[in-house]
């Protein structure tokens, strides 16, 4: 039977914790309840009381109670959550999570998940999914599922959406408690990050990776997916990485929507997993609709993608930065490393007569690559190549698939 926990602050969701529990235990799952509120529960016993669950936090439920500081108990409460669920994962008691509430509420549940291995069920339902989730979601797979009404009582219209998210969290619980466990001899996995404007790239690699016997799991370049990618590297979970598609690091120099912030491109390095990367898509900036792009890049060269998309070209001296941080962050590995230089164009849009062409751009990011890791033990490979020439990707993917035999012999 799997086990299905119950994430909440009873002290102010007792009932509506109660009456979850119930209905998922009526769906064949055994039920855990971790209580994460400050004060006394109303409604419900839990299985792990808050006074545990503030003291793996690093606090006392006590002194929080003292304090009547809100931003001190949930972020003590959700430190302590996580580690509670991370015990109970240990011990093979955790087939999902359910977790309900408010802002507070859903930042302690987003906390408390994060840890927890990709695959394995995650649920909030919130009052803050109807905006912004990000904070929420991160790089995890949580999903998340509007209340519609505030979580105060069981009434004819939460008794709906809370029994939907019972039923939901128990379907996807009974799924992984049976799902078979990966076996020893499946292949290698590798990341790969991908954009639009370099999808014949990495198609190219992840065709040759498969013939070479490796898995890839392909990346979208959009900020949370890039942060994605990050957080499977932390996870040890990969052989190497292919990171073709570095953009994201445009926006976060420029200021585009699509940033995956300031820690893309370390954690390869970091923790000395193999890696080939590429400046794929340097030459761009993300924005939404044309009428969004911020009125300091009137003048600068857009490129209308979609309607929801439009694109930027990076100027010669961001390229140039963009050059220096990519070759920074590559040198810091420690572990083997490459960067391949596409010679003839770093994106669809770059290549020979389109329109973010800007050959002394480019030559400029190159420079400042070649400068950044050299005399390090980064190797520089320049290709006289677009780069979604076949041939560009397939030699990516030879030289990440050489490193990782290196690595393993």
């Amino acid at each position: 039977m799997p086990t299905v926990v119950l994430v909440g602050t009873l002290d102010t969701k007792g009932e509506e914790y109660a009456w979850l529990r119930g209905q998922v235990a009526e769906l064949d799952c055994d039920v855990v309840v971790v209580d994460a509120g400050v004060d006394e529960p109303a409604g419900l016993r839990p299985d792990v009381p808050n006074a545990q669950v503030a003291e793996v936090g690093g606090a006392d439920v006590e002194e929080l109670r003292r304090g009547r500081d809100r931003g001190a108990a949930v972020t003590a409460m959700g430190e302590g959550a996580a580690q509670i669920l991370a015990d109970l994962y240990a011990r093979g008691r955790v087939d999902g999570v359910l977790a309900l509430g408010g802002s507070g509420g859903s930042s302690i549940a987003a906390r408390a998940v994060r840890d927890l291995p990709i695959g394995l069920p995650k649920l909030i339902v919130s009052t803050m999914a109807s905006g912004d989730v990000s904070p929420y979601v991160g790089a995890k797979d949580v999903a998340i599922s509007y209340s519609v009404v505030d979580i105060a009582g069981i009434n004819r219209l939460s008794r709906k959406i809370l029994g939907n998210a019972a039923a939901a969290v128990a379907g996807m619980a009974h799924a992984y408690a049976t799902r078979p466990e990966a076996e020893s001899g499946d292949r290698p996995l590798v990341a790969a990050s991908m954009f639009g404007v370099t999808t014949p790239a990495v198609d190219a690699a992840r065709a040759r990776l498969e013939a070479l016997g490796y898995e890839t799991l392909v990346f979208h370049a959009t900020g949370a997916g890039g942060r994605a990618m990050e957080g499977l590297v932390e996870s040890g979970l990969l052989a190497g990485v292919l990171d073709l598609t570095t953009t994201e690091l445009a926006d976060d120099l420029v200021g585009g929507v699509l940033s995956a912030g300031p820690d893309r491109l370390t954690a390869a390095a970091r923790h000395g997993v193999p890696q080939v990367v590429a400046p794929g898509a340097l030459d761009m900036v993300n924005f939404g609709p044309k009428e969004t792009v911020p009125a300091k890049f009137a003048d600068r060269n857009l490129y209308v993608h979609n309607p929801t998309v439009t694109l930027m070209r990076t100027k010669p001296m961001e390229m140039a930065a963009l050059g220096q941080r990519l070759g920074a962050k590559v040198r810091k590995s420690t572990g083997p490393a490459a960067v391949f230089i596409p010679k003839r164009g770093v994106s669809a849009l770059d290549a020979d007569g389109q329109p973010f062409t800007d050959e002394d751009a480019d030559r400029l990011c190159f420079a400042e690559i070649r400068s950044a890791v050299a005399y390090s033990s980064v190797e520089l490979v320049d290709l006289d190549l677009h780069i979604n020439d076949a041939p560009f990707g397939e030699a990516m993917a030879d030289r990440l698939h050489a490193m990782i035999e290196g690595a393993q012999a």
